[in-house]
């Protein structure tokens, strides 16, 4: 099953056109109908997604070319995920993000790629068994959240740093289980682990433990484990059922 929006060919963005408010004020009108397209963003990603058996996402540079190290990388490591019993998620695009979706369908296992809607042409890369493109930034990284046991990230830019910091962010805060965040590259990831620690902790701006919420590693195989293990050790708690709140 695939669901492939067809994009715009103009340069502006949903997200853009929601957000920015300079300009006519035609915003005042078009933004409370707007919700219910954002509505219906939600509302297929849950449908889509409802099935998808235990999964990771993987996080990267778009702009990774085929046959470097990164890229292959991405590759074993979509292929460990897979062969681990975990669907692979990625951002659907080029890049690390095709290189773990290629090694997960190479060996047989669920692939799926959330598609964002950017002012330039990113289609759906070829190995995508799954496919969602979204207009909302937000719609999408809720699917990702929601839906995934770990976040893995290989070497990226503003994108990849936006998806770590906001699911640490998350996870620091219990808004969401704790689950294993993964960085893969010591020498790419050393530097921003390195002022995280001498930084924000000797500032006080962090707590010393929320390091530990970060794991760095060369080593696809320990990556895996780490989110495998992660898993084993989950103590299942019952849940107090709570009324809905509306």
């Amino acid at each position: 099953m695939q669901l492939r929006r067809d994009r715009k060919t103009g340069r502006s963005t949903a997200d853009q056109r929601l957000l920015d408010r300079r300009g006519p004020v035609d915003w005042v009108h078009t933004d409370p109908w707007r919700v219910l397209r954002i509505q219906s963003e939600f509302v297929e990603g849950f449908d889509a997604l409802s099935e998808v058996p235990r999964a990771v996402s993987v996080f990267g540079s778009a702009r990774t070319e085929p046959g470097t190290v990164d890229y292959e990388r991405g590759r074993a490591l979509g292929a460990a995920l897979a062969e681990a019993g975990y669907a692979v998620i990625t951002g659907g695009g080029p890049g690390v993000m095709e290189s773990a979706n290629r090694g997960a369908c190479e060996v047989g296992g669920y692939s799926i790629g959330l598609g964002i809607e950017l002012p330039f042409e990113q289609s759906l890369n070829e190995w995508v068994d799954l496919g969602i493109n979204f207009r909302y930034f937000f719609a999408r990284k809720t699917m990702f959240v929601k839906y995934s046991q770990a976040f893995i990230c290989l070497p990226g830019g503003f994108g990849t740093l936006d998806e770590l910091f906001e699911a640490l962010t998350l996870v620091q805060t219990h808004k969401i289980t704790r689950f294993p965040i993964v960085l893969i590259g010591t020498r790419f990831w050393g530097g921003l682990v390195e002022w995280i620690q001498t930084t924000l902790v000797s500032e006080g701006k962090i707590a010393a433990a929320d390091v530990d919420l970060i794991h760095v590693t060369d080593s696809v195989e320990e990556a895996v484990r780490i989110v495998v293990e992660s898993q084993l050790g989950e103590v299942v708690v019952a849940r107090r059922v709570e009324a809905d709140e509306w």
